[in-house]
């Protein structure tokens, strides 16, 4: 029997790992690279330009900084000689690309992004300089393959003329560059919709075509609606739909505005540029090593990792996953149904255990797959993906819910039901064993236990075969507790004989299933509207009558029977129905700013960034009880609140409960790939990066670190 769980699990795992590890070489064809130098020789203190050329094949498409609503944009890590400084990417002015029902912003056919880079002071004429690139990037047709490239050059040491070889490339790169605004904007929002008013007087309808409107913020509007343009006397006007309704109305959008004009030669694109760009970390050198501060964590202090620490600080975060709150109680009622079969024979124990592990590590590679090839697909995701749909979260609410029922005694749930509710506590055979390792693992994924966050971060930059490797370590150390329970049997003879206590404590493991239960819906009703929460809670009460139905039929007569079981299964399929109908378009409650918190973007961080000013970034989900525990015992208390207030430090929060491509790319450029995550700006240098486990004193230590106003104008003007 074991043997029948455990052999597909490996073939499907390995077989994942080499079809994945195939699948994210990019095909050479695909995208062809090279870096271009504008002058033929460089000097001491005289800036150049550099250009990062992408010859894209037909048909396939790279991205713009905001890729729109799929995709990650080409990022360059340079190795520069020192004293060089590479500055931020310029970008071109994108396309709108639309792909099934999204709309995606990059390029097609080639694009050169143009990076501008200043020596030091004196160079020497007898060393050239050499400058190494490492470009990465996601390259799509209806489907996504990430790709990479290692550049390189080799420029003397002379005057600093053009190379006319590279002349025409550098004319048509800055050509394709968006110029200064060219006319005032207004912005002005009318319900669900925007409206940029550009005050473009003396415009003819009919020389005019094809506006459109490219904001630097990801989640500004709706990119895949219509762009409705107009014009009048007073300009040109276009209409963007909002991206919530229900969120409040920016006060600015910066972006790119392009359209065609229409010339007697033909048809010419413009591209304007409106607002500040925000610097993305694209064109930055690798940062140099730091010494560790002593409020970081140990998993975050490490520039990187290797794989034989990945997978033990993977283990160590599952075993730790065993005691969160999430995990528990599902383990908990496996230890007590591991007490009534302490008589059982000892290989017989073994195998209950096996069939956990085998649960466990299934479900983990599962997950891990999913996780990968979607990230593949340029979706912004990362750990506890599956929680940010209100479909998943509804549907682990019923399950808990029903098996909940079976521990309180409500209902009996065997047969083929044997991994939920009371076959998990009383008639398990192996297969319950296996499917109660599947759940344990589903109520984990809410949970970021310490060291996991590194380990997670570090297995998505890999090949599959070592990201699979990690999550597989990870499964494991939370398999462990049990399965090492069952193959000692010096253990098992510790726990309590069997008696009627056991009944009681069955049911009292209920209650920590129905609180599980009410959490999910609390994540629930941040992620939908009111209507989607009455329909789930619609959903439990007829998950309830069906759990009844069915076990008043177990107890009538055949034809009552039957009618019973009719009207089991049509309440689950309403059920199912309203779960398929719920609506997403509710601002999730941990994204409001509640006084002195402001909600999280990329641009408000920038700009702080940018002025030297503090700022303390709390990236946390409704779902994840970590960030829950930690905003409660350590960020809401009043030191905290006061030494923030002392320094003047701004607080973002950003909200991942669904979707949201900024926070997804600050995770992933601090090496993590799930909240929590919290980020101490001081004014200068990097981000302090807090540990996942928060105490008020260390969040009041890190605080410390930031000057008070005076002292921080001080060092600035050093």
């Amino acid at each position: 029997m074991i043997r029948r769980l455990v052999l597909p699990i490996l073939v499907l795992a390995a077989s994942l790992s080499v079809t994945l590890a195939q699948g994210l070489r990019t095909p050479p064809d695909l995208v062809r690279s090279s870096l271009v130098a504008e002058p033929a020789a460089v000097a001491g203190a005289q800036p150049f330009t550099l250009a990062v050329r992408m010859q894209v094949k037909p048909g396939w498409h790279v991205y713009w900084r905001n890729p729109g609503d799929s995709g990650l944009p080409p990022e360059v890590t340079w190795t520069l000689p020192a004293g060089f400084n590479a500055g931020a990417i310029r970008w071109p002015a994108p396309e709108r690309i639309p792909i099934a029902t999204l709309m995606n912003y990059g390029y097609e056919g080639e694009v050169t992004l143009l990076v501008p880079v200043t020596p030091p002071p004196s160079l020497d004429p007898a060393r050239p300089v050499q400058i190494q690139a490492k470009l990465t990037y996601l390259v799509c047709e209806t489907e996504c393959v990430p790709g990479s490239a290692d550049l390189a050059l080799t420029l003397p040491v002379g005057a600093p003329q053009s190379d006319p070889d590279n002349a025409a490339l550098f004319a048509r790169a800055r050509a394709a560059l968006p110029a200064p605004a060219l006319w005032p904007l207004t912005l002005s929002s009318q319900g669900d919709t925007l409206r940029l008013d550009f005050a473009a007087t003396g415009l003819k309808p009919d020389s005019i075509r094809n506006a459109a409107y490219f904001p630097y913020a990801e989640t500004a509007i709706d990119n895949a609606a219509a762009q409705v343009m107009s014009i009048d006397g007073a300009g040109l006007h276009l209409t963007l739909a909002r991206s919530s309704p229900t969120e409040a109305a920016p006060a600015t959008l910066p972006g790119v505005l392009t359209l065609d004009e229409v010339t007697e030669s033909g048809p010419r694109r413009l591209a304007f540029a409106y607002g500040d760009e925000p610097v993305l970390p694209a064109a930055a050198a690798p940062p140099a090593p730091v010494e560790p501060t002593p409020t970081g964590s140990t998993a975050s202090d490490l520039d990187a990792l290797t794989l034989a620490t990945a997978a033990a600080f993977a283990f160590l975060g599952g075993l730790i996953l065993n005691l969160m709150p999430c995990v528990f109680p599902v383990l908990s009622i496996k230890v007590l149904s591991l007490v009534r079969h302490a008589g059982e024979e000892s290989a017989r124990l073994r195998l209950h255990g096996l069939a956990y592990t085998a649960g466990v590590l299934a479900s983990f590679l599962g997950l891990a797959s999913a996780l990968i090839a979607l990230k593949g697909g340029g979706a912004a995701i990362g750990w506890g993906f599956q929680l940010q749909s209100p479909l998943v979260v509804a549907g682990l609410a019923y399950l808990l819910f029903a098996m909940g029922l079976s521990l309180s005694g409500a209902v009996t749930v065997g047969g083929r039901l044997a991994g939920v509710g009371d076959s998990l506590a009383r008639r398990s055979g192996l297969s319950g064993s296996f499917f109660t390792g599947v759940l344990a693992t589903l109520v984990a994924t809410p949970c970021t236990a310490p060291f996991m966050g590194s380990a997670v971060g570090f297995a998505l930059t890999q090949s599959a075969a070592v990201a699979l490797a990690v999550f597989a370590c990870l499964g494991l150390g939370l398999a462990l507790p049990f399965l090492a329970l069952t193959l000692w049997p010096p253990a098992l003879r510790a726990l309590p004989r069997p008696g009627a206590w056991m009944e009681t404590l069955k049911q009292v493991l209920a209650f920590p299933v129905y609180a599980t239960v009410a959490w999910l819906i609390w994540v629930l009703a941040q992620q939908v509207d009111p209507r989607g929460l009455l329909a789930a809670l619609i959903g439990l009460v007829l998950v309830g009558f069906s759990a009844w139905a069915w076990e008043h039929g177990r107890n009538a007569g055949s034809g009552m029977a039957r009618i019973a079981q009719v009207c089991a299964v049509l309440a689950l399929i309403a059920v199912a129905a309203l779960t398929l109908r719920l609506p997403q378009d509710r601002v999730p409650a941990s994204a409001q700013a509640d006084g002195a918190i402001e909600p999280f973007t990329q641009a408000r961080l920038d700009a702080l960034v940018g002025a030297h000013k503090p700022a303390f970034v709390n990236m946390t989900a409704a779902w994840c009880i970590t960030c829950a525990v930690n905003e409660t015992t350590s960020l809401s208390t009043k030191a905290v609140r006061a030494a923030m207030a002392e320094r003047a430090v701004t607080y973002l929060k950003g909200d991942w409960t669904n979707q949201n491509p900024e926070i997804t790319r600050l995770l992933e450029k601090h090496g993590r790939s799930g909240v929590p995550l919290y980020l101490l700006y001081t004014g200068a240098g990097e981000p302090q990066v807090l540990p996942q486990i928060l105490t008020e004193g260390t969040v009041l230590q890190a605080l410390a670190s930031v000057p008070a106003g005076a002292d921080r104008s001080a060092a600035l003007t050093r």
